[in-house]
């Protein structure tokens, strides 16, 4: 059986979705930071852009725009690992907090660029957690909103990189 090869692994905008383990208990406040935590330093360390966010009890998505050579698969492998280290140390608890696999989709034009930001805005009220999506402190929503990067960070420790985009919705990215 062969492997299907992904042609867009760096220098797109990339959707990505992580499952925790079901076995695994569920992330709070604490959890969140540490993941805040995470991607701000597998930024650093990596120089990929993070354009959208959110983190729920049981999953996250991402938007995140890996720049060649670094693929999606190393950035996410990167924030997974430091995160899993960072929580399980929190919780003084050991072994993989992460479903092994992860959901990544290349956006392929502005418009669904903009779809998954809104999915990704709208998750925690479709979840039942908040009524409105700014209400959600573990997103970049406020942000979106118009808070500024510098209030988010200070707000749950992680701000957007933001990029200029096309205006025609129908624009390849």
């Amino acid at each position: 059986m062969s492997r299907l090869r992904q042609p867009f692994l760096y220098d797109r905008f990339i959707f990505a979705a992580v499952k925790l383990l079901p076995c695994r208990t569920r992330l709070e406040e604490g959890d969140f930071a540490r993941l805040a935590n995470s991607f701000t330093r597998m930024r650093k360390k990596h120089g990929f852009l993070l354009t959208a966010w959110v983190f729920l009890p049981d999953h996250w998505h991402a938007i995140i725009h890996p720049p060649y050579p670094l693929t999606i698969s190393t950035a996410m492998k990167s924030v997974k690992t430091s995160s899993m280290i960072g929580i399980n140390v929190r919780r003084r608890e050991a072994g993989e907090l992460w479903q092994e696999r992860f959901f990544d989709r290349a956006l392929r034009t502005v418009r669904e660029y903009h779809e998954k930001v809104e999915y990704i805005h709208l998750n925690p009220v479709r979840r039942g957690l908040v009524k409105k999506p700014e209400d959600w402190k573990w997103s970049s929503m406020p942000e979106y909103a118009g808070i500024s990067g510098e209030d988010q960070e200070r707000f749950c420790g992680r701000r957007i990189d933001r990029v200029p985009l096309p205006f025609d919705v129908r624009t390849r990215i």
